[in-house]
């Protein structure tokens, strides 16, 4: 029996529901706590929702609430595999030359026209293939910017979110910004001060905007307790650290608080560029024992922080290049925990604290003001209650996302066509391949396995520098890259018990096994576990013993069987090691006659399969038909 059983992202479905992709420039990211809110709010709602990310997240770390998450995430392949898709698609007329061309004229060549049309070739002909009929784009940026060549490339419809600094700053272009306005079927606006930006820049799109707040699952927040006054009141602060959160100006705040002898103690959560620019003004106003850096914390632990703080302060400002937060998550975050919030006058943020209600604004880089306003809510826990209260109540009316998400979800409704899911892939069996473009006995051997298996998925590590010869890309559609290993590191922290597993698998194999081998290993093994049961993978079979370690606990956690090519010599693997994994493989093909002979002793009777291999040779007739019977073997 498999260890694992892996259900995520293929869950039964209602087939009428509203189906649609979302794409990203990176996903997910820690700060965008928002998006994953919305998705589950859609799913909720029955909406299918595929993710499409063209890079991969610049960190592994991953809040709790991602293992909800029932989509599945497609990351685009190396760039080195879509410059061959770009070769081809230039050689066949399909690439978009003249879009290419007239943006790199209107915008130049630092907007990368080139570069997008090739992530949008490979994501236009993966949304064709599995009946994406609109897809949805959280910012507008250089993601935007792409689902044009999409959609110039495929027909298929998009939808943009616009929040604040995307397109006030990232953007570069209100020309560009133009141009995605026309094309978007609509533009969701996360605040009336962004819809009022992006109307007086645009115009003619006008009757396309639409506002949609971010929203909190009030499931994450539960109704609010306040307790007895502590005797030395905490201010929490929560954000990167950079130079818009206006965390400078809470040290110079908390300065002036020790000044006028109020007790506090105030905690920065967050991570970012700032860091050492905040620890040395820590250390020059004196606050080392009063003001800390906590660093980057779990969503789940941020929450506990804003429950357990009696106030929440954010004096975000606009910074030197003119950027600045539009609709600050963590202030909803602090609003749905029931804290009295200090923030300032600045875009959005008064949509969502009413001033001297639910909590202070001051004006933006106003230290002494923010001093003032710390100092009255650290003085009376009463006005903290009165504020934390209102704040909660305000959030449940407004900004819960099961409401927040409802004009979201409308409008997809009117604009998604239906389509049908794509039929589930029935692979039967894959290959392991740990380098694409590989050396030709490999591909002489995959064309063999293309020709007997239509469906033949090749599970492969790493796309290498190599020149693909014109011979191997009759292989590109079977190929699926494994992702970035920030991806794969990612998916091993968040399944920590399942990885500890694992990880004892480790001692069954002695001295003779690297540790450094086996941790990477089973890394590829734990991400692919999900593909395997995708793509109907009933048997794994490892080109060479450099795959087989990888192919044995993808049989260990899937309950698939495996089989294997060995060389001749093997520099990956101890004979030892391959003796103790061929027990539980249904075949081997092996070059080297002395471990066949070792071998066949355990593989003579039952329904094992021994084969000598001729290193070189095309693969024998005999070894094709058991790859399809152990494929086809439910």
């Amino acid at each position: 029996m498999p260890l694992f059983s892996f259900t995520r992202g293929n869950v039964s479905r209602d087939s009428r529901a509203v189906r649609l992709a979302y794409l990203f420039s990176r996903y997910p990211i820690v700060s965008q706590t928002f998006c994953d809110t919305e998705i589950l709010a859609l799913e909720r709602l029955g909406v299918e929702l595929e993710l499409y990310s063209i890079y991969p997240p610049p960190t592994s770390f991953r809040h709790g609430h991602a293992s909800r998450i029932k989509a599945e995430i497609h990351y685009a392949p190396p760039q080195p595999i879509l410059k061959i898709m770009e070769q081809q698609a230039r050689r066949t007329g399909r690439w978009p030359e003249r879009f290419v061309a007239e943006h790199e004229r209107r915008f130049g060549k630092e907007y990368k026209a080139a570069l997008r049309a090739r992530n949008a070739l490979y994501f236009a002909d993966l949304f064709t293939r599995r009946g994406i009929t609109h897809f949805h784009v959280h910012f507008a940026n250089r993601a935007a910017q792409t689902a044009l060549f999409i959609k110039e490339l495929s027909g298929i419809g998009f939808s943009v979110t616009a929040h604040g600094q995307d397109f006030m700053s990232d953007l570069g272009s209100d020309d560009l910004l133009r141009e995605i306005c026309r094309e978007a079927a609509f533009v969701a606006n996360e605040t009336e001060f962004s819809r009022g930006l992006i109307a007086r820049l645009c115009p003619d799109a006008g009757d396309k905007l639409i506002r949609v707040f971010n929203g909190m699952d009030l499931e994450n927040f539960p109704p609010p307790v306040f307790g007895p006054a502590r005797e030395v009141p905490r201010i929490v602060s929560v954000g990167r650290l950079i130079e818009f959160k206006g965390f400078h100006h809470l040290v110079a705040a908390c300065a002036e608080l020790r000044k006028r002898q109020l007790p506090f103690d105030c905690e920065i959560v967050g991570e970012g560029p700032w860091r050492k620019q905040l620890e040395e003004a820590i250390t020059a106003a004196g606050l080392e024992e009063s003001v800390r850096l906590a660093g980057s914390l779990p969503q789940e632990e941020v929450f506990r922080k804003l429950r357990e703080c009696d106030v929440f302060a954010l004096p975000c400002i606009v910074d030197r290049k003119e950027t600045s937060d539009v609709f600050p998550t963590v202030i909803l975050e602090a609003m749905a925990s029931g804290r009295a919030i200090v923030s300032t006058w600045l875009a959005g943020v008064p949509e969502q604290i009413v001033d001297g209600k639910s909590g202070l604004l001051v004006k933006p880089g106003d230290e002494r003001g923010l001093a003032d306003a710390l100092a009255k809510l650290v003085q009376s826990p009463a006005l903290r209650t009165q504020f934390g209260t209102a704040a909660r109540e305000r959030l449940e009316t407004e900004f819960a996302i099961d409401r927040t998400v409802l004009p979201l979800h409308e409008h997809f409704t009117k604009q998604v066509k239906p389509s049908p899911r794509p039929a589930p892939p029935r692979a039967g069996f894959a290959c392991l391949l740990q380098d694409w473009p590989t050396g030709e006995r490999n591909e002489a051997e995959l064309r063999q396995l293309r020709e007997v298996n239509a469906a033949l998925r090749v599970y492969t590590f790493h796309a290498s520098h190599l020149v693909a010869a014109d011979s191997a890309l009759a292989t590109l559609p079977h190929l699926r890259f494994l992702p970035d290993g920030m991806v794969i590191e990612g998916d091993w922290q968040q399944e920590r018990e399942l990885a500890r597993q694992m990880e004892v698998w480790r001692q069954n194999f002695g001295q003779k096994l690297s540790s450094e081998f086996f941790l990477q290993q089973a890394r590829y093994a734990l991400f692919l576990r999900r593909w395997i049961q995708r793509d109907g993978v009933r048997h794994v079979h490892a080109m060479t013993s450099r795959e087989l370690l990888c192919g044995w606990m993808v049989q260990q956690l899937c309950g698939v069987t495996l089989s294997a090519t060995l060389e001749d010599k093997s520099p990956h693997l101890a004979a030892s090691v391959i003796a103790q994994i061929a027990v539980d493989c249904a075949g081997l093909r092996i070059a080297n006659d002395e471990l066949h002979d070792k071998l066949a002793a355990q593989f003579r009777g039952g329904n094992k399969f021994l084969l000598r291999h001729k290193h070189g040779r095309a693969i024998e007739a005999e070894w094709l038909a058991r790859l399809q019977h152990w494929g086809a073997a439910s």
